[in-house]
């Protein structure tokens, strides 16, 4: 396919002079590494989400790594989770050797399916036959002690969480929120973060607010925070000198720079996230009628969605990958999304799994699209965008 320029842009952060001002403060001190910026982010945060502490990190992936970590997960340990997410929600769990059991996911939401992780759980449990449907077909053995719970808030949108917070208490699981694509989303008028032992959060140039690379952790177990404070920053525990090392650690720091932006974005954040709403609208409105596409679905139980990304879903039958190409030819620029982590090389490598496996996971990500989304898209850009589909959908 030959390159076309794109009329829209992908994803833009929404930067204001505020937020290019706090970094250039930080310029202007010597405090460029960890420093008062990551404190005032970390409080802000917290009482954003209202949690008793929160862990700056230098990404998504680096806070649910420490969770992991935290959780105490060994090798060949089992965690709970989903094949439909980004891989980083995986890979945090492969890092420590665990290894991550799939249960599908709700073919409305795409979130995991609270009753096949009932169901997956008590297998589990008694382990042998029952267990094994569970297992990968290598890499796992059917006596292995399961320890965590990993459910995903995809595209922004809570996971059923008065369905899975039980069964992680019944089965004296640690459970760990992945909510880096959903800061500010509400479950049932609950604010993400709180919902299991220890939520992440991520702010990639895309989400709805940026650090430019970073994360943080939230969570209200003191003790856990300490933890993971001293392995973000190589290992050093409270009272640690400067080459003191109590734990083996990670260069998992926030530095000042990320901090002060967090900062300068997280005072905006109720602009951010219903700018992102109004984009959301705009596209809901015109996509309604276009025969051939699906508008996400928004469970009863979701009292506020942050919105991370737009994905539609194709009618089935139709192809999803010359749409997109059709689109793409046309300036308007698209991305599949996901495509289902247990169908990655390294994860067929490593664990034998099959197309198959997951049906609603790879139905969804067959027929899953993510359209141009934005804070700073206009509504004549969402025009666009909706009339040019159209046309490529009737072709």
């Amino acid at each position: 396919m030959k390159n076309v320029e794109p009329v829209v842009p992908m994803s833009l952060p929404d930067l204001s002079d505020a937020e290019r001002e706090a970094v250039m403060e930080v310029l202007r001190t010597p405090h460029l590494s960890m420093g008062p910026r990551i404190d005032d982010f970390e409080a802000a945060l917290a009482e954003f989400v209202g949690a008793k502490e929160a862990i700056g990190v230098s990404s998504g992936t680096a806070g649910l790594h420490l969770c992991v970590r935290a959780a105490g997960i060994q090798p060949g340990d089992l965690v709970l989770t989903t094949p439909f997410s980004f891989v980083a929600s995986t890979n945090a769990i492969l890092f420590e050797g665990g290894i991550p059991v799939y249960v599908d996911v709700d073919p409305k939401t795409g979130n995991m399916d609270p009753l096949l992780a009932a169901q997956a759980l008590e297998d589990l449990r008694k382990g042998g036959a029952a267990a094994r449907r569970w297992l990968p077909r290598k890499g796992a053995g059917d006596t292995a002690r399961l320890k965590a719970l990993l459910p995903v808030d995809v595209f922004g949108q809570p996971a059923d969480y008065d369905l899975l917070q039980p069964l992680a208490e019944e089965f004296h699981l640690k459970h760990i929120e992945d909510s880096c694509e959903s800061l500010g989303a509400e479950y049932k008028s609950r604010r993400l973060g709180l919902m299991g032992d220890y939520g992440v959060f991520a702010f990639y140039p895309n989400k709805q607010m940026t650090t430019g690379e970073g994360g943080i952790i939230v969570t209200d177990d003191a003790d856990a925070a300490r933890y993971m404070r001293a392995l973000r920053n190589q290992g050093r525990a409270p009272g640690d000198t400067w080459l003191q090392h109590t734990y083996l650690g990670y260069n998992y720091r926030m530095d000042e720079m990320s901090a002060a932006l967090g900062l300068a974005q997280l005072r905006r954040i109720e602009e951010l996230l219903n700018k992102r709403q109004q984009v959301a609208d705009w596209y809901a409105s015109r996509l309604a009628n276009i025969d051939g596409v699906q508008i996400p679905l928004i469970a009863p139980e979701t009292t506020r969605v942050s919105w991370f990304v737009y994905v539609i879903r194709v009618a089935p039958g139709l192809d999803r990958d010359a749409l997109a190409e059709k689109l793409q030819l046309r300036g308007i620029p698209v991305r599949p999304y996901f495509l289902p982590i247990h169908l990655q090389p390294y994860m067929v490598d490593k664990f034998a799994y099959q197309l198959g496996d997951y049906p609603v996971t790879e139905d969804l990500g067959r027929r899953g699209l993510a359209l141009p989304f934005s804070g700073k898209m206009t509504e004549e850009q969402v025009d666009l965008v909706c009339r040019v589909l159209a046309q490529c959908v009737t072709k």
